[in-house]
């Protein structure tokens, strides 16, 4: 399956809330509006280069270093009344916290460590 969206939009840094990290040293977390996979090179290929693009690692050979190590875990957000920042919840809009969000989508996040 091709994915039609442009490369540079496909990524972004989490600065939502809610989303749990599985991991205690995660330095980042990346999403993805959409149930995307590590085995999919388009995909990995836009998020090494957003990670170049964003200061992360110094080359696209470092960002795919880097994702090899990455945790990815699919899931779903959404956005409560006003906030421009997505919130992670259930498939049904149900935050951890017992709130409702709208506009609810699949998402992916990628945790990345930097060593």
């Amino acid at each position: 399956m091709k994915d039609k969206r442009p490369g540079e939009s496909l990524w972004a840094h989490w600065d939502g809330d809610l989303y749990l990290e599985e991991f205690s040293d995660t330095d980042l977390v990346y999403y993805t509006s959409d149930h995307v996979y590590s085995s999919s090179d388009l995909v990995v290929r836009a998020l090494a280069s957003t990670l170049q693009r964003d200061g992360v690692v110094d080359s696209l050979g470092d960002g795919f270093r880097l994702l090899d190590n990455g945790f990815w875990n699919n899931g779903y957000s959404g956005y409560f009344e006003g906030d421009t920042q997505p919130t992670a919840c259930d498939e049904n809009g149900l935050t951890i916290l017992g709130d409702l969000v709208d506009e609810v989508v699949q998402t992916t996040w990628v945790e990345v460590i930097k060593n």
